[in-house]
């Protein structure tokens, strides 16, 4: 249970810089734009979840 919850609070954390920076970076944001960027933003919050494991693991 605690390894779930560690799990996505990272990927949450991940997801919520990356989303922000996204907004910072595009300017005036239509909402289009902020689905497409959140969207973007949650796969590369999971693919720096299993970077992050994979260095981990050695």
């Amino acid at each position: 249970m605690t390894r779930r919850l560690t799990t996505g609070a990272e990927l949450i954390g991940w997801w919520a810089v990356l989303t922000g920076l996204w907004m910072v970076l595009i300017g005036p944001v239509d909402t289009l734009e902020w689905a497409v960027g959140a969207g973007a933003a949650l796969l590369a919050a999971g693919a720096a979840r299993g970077a992050r494991r994979a260095v981990e693991r050695r």
